[in-house]
């Protein structure tokens, strides 16, 4: 079974297509958006050698020329010099305007590759099919394309959107646990900002999303990809209601900073644990009933995530640190700090010009060092 989830922008409206068996029919979709009959695929060293020569079979079965583009796995990639690499490589191949190219990984290649599509002779079409869970539910959908800098994450990039996604159920039966888990931090993150119900569905099918099973992973990903369509339709340059997809994410970046970007702090744990934290502050700030917080808490656990600074390796932080760090975020604004917090479970919240003195001392009551 296969969900046709829209997503609607006008002119540039395309649909995210999620169920099993997508990469090995990838020709059949992919094919219709190929006038020149040729593509790149932009993939990772794990992705491609593990899935990649499924992928480009199932193209040249479409009468689809293919070449492949693969770049070093990891977060590293992600920068100036994995752009500069990937866009002379891309030149090379003499690609026109009228091309299209395929981003096929994780988070880390569809920032990448949609970057550089958005970039490469003004701008030319790109297609994702994520490999990650995480990637899935979140990064392939809605057009936020970037690389890191040595001063934060995502700080230069794009709004430039895909033409299809296809979320291949099937792959993320290799995924690693650890990495299924980084994804699911993302899933439930939906719950939390927007849908009780699916937060409370989670609650009981958790760990069977985690488990792969199969129907409980089409409900999972289906409604996540559901939820972010509706929010990237309505406020696609995230003027607004888009900003609430952020939840967790100031204080999971402040921790993916201090922690160095890299395997000790994952993505999804640096979200899961930024929850948590968002949770707490709304309590601290007056804004949620502290037993709500307990819930996310104990689902975030229940994951094998971290729900807070005490789970996060390198722990204590420094309390001004952390802010420093949250002051660079790209939702601050003249100066001021900004959150995402939470009323409930189910309704998130933009807090603008959050005081620092009672940041700082939320930070120190976590646990950070004053």
């Amino acid at each position: 079974m296969i969900q046709t989830i829209p997503v609607g922008l006008g002119a540039r409206s395309y649909d995210v297509l999620v169920g099993p068996g997508l990469i090995d029919r990838a020709g059949e979709h992919i094919a219709p958006f190929l006038p020149a009959r040729r593509t790149t695929i932009v993939t990772d060293s794990n992705v491609g050698a593990h899935h990649g020569e499924r992928l480009a079979v199932s193209l040249e079965q479409a009468d689809v020329a293919v070449d492949v583009i693969t770049v070093p796995a990891g977060e590293e990639s992600k920068s100036f010099a994995g752009l500069a690499d990937l866009s002379d490589r891309l030149l090379a191949l003499e690609l026109d305007r009228g091309d299209v190219i395929i981003a096929f990984g994780g988070g880390v290649v569809g920032d990448l590759a949609g970057f550089a599509a958005s970039i490469y002779k003004r701008g030319i079409d790109f297609i994702q099919v994520p490999t990650s869970l995480l990637a899935q539910v979140d990064s392939s959908v809605g057009g936020k394309t970037a690389i890191d800098t040595s001063r934060g994450k995502n700080l230069i990039g794009a709004f430039h959107q895909p033409r299809l996604v296809l979320a291949d159920l099937d792959i993320l039966a290799t995924l690693p646990d650890r990495e299924m888990a980084c994804g699911y931090a993302e899933v439930i993150k939906y719950g939390m900002l927007g849908d009780e119900t699916f937060f409370a569905w989670l609650e009981t099918n958790g760990a069977d999303v985690l488990a792969r099973d199969t129907a409980a992973l089409a409900q999972a990903v289906g409604r996540s990809v559901e939820m972010k369509a509706e929010i990237v339709a309505e406020d696609e340059t995230e003027k607004g209601r888009r900003a609430l997809l952020n939840l967790g994410h100031t204080f999971a970046h402040a921790l993916e900073a201090e922690t160095g970007y890299g395997e000790t702090l994952k993505h999804g744990e640096a979200v899961a644990a930024g929850c948590g934290l968002a949770f707490r502050f709304s309590v601290a700030l007056g804004h949620c009933p502290p037993a709500d917080a307990d819930r996310v808490a104990r689902a975030l656990k229940a994951a094998g995530l971290p729900g807070g600074m005490a789970d996060v390796p390198g722990y204590p932080f420094n309390a001004d640190r952390l802010i420093h760090h949250m002051a660079q975020d790209k939702k601050a604004q003249a100066g001021a700090l900004t959150f995402i917090l939470a009323r409930r479970i189910g309704e998130a919240f933009t807090a603008k010009g959050v005081d620092p003195d009672a940041l700082r001392q939320f930070l120190i009551t976590e646990g950070a060092l004053p």
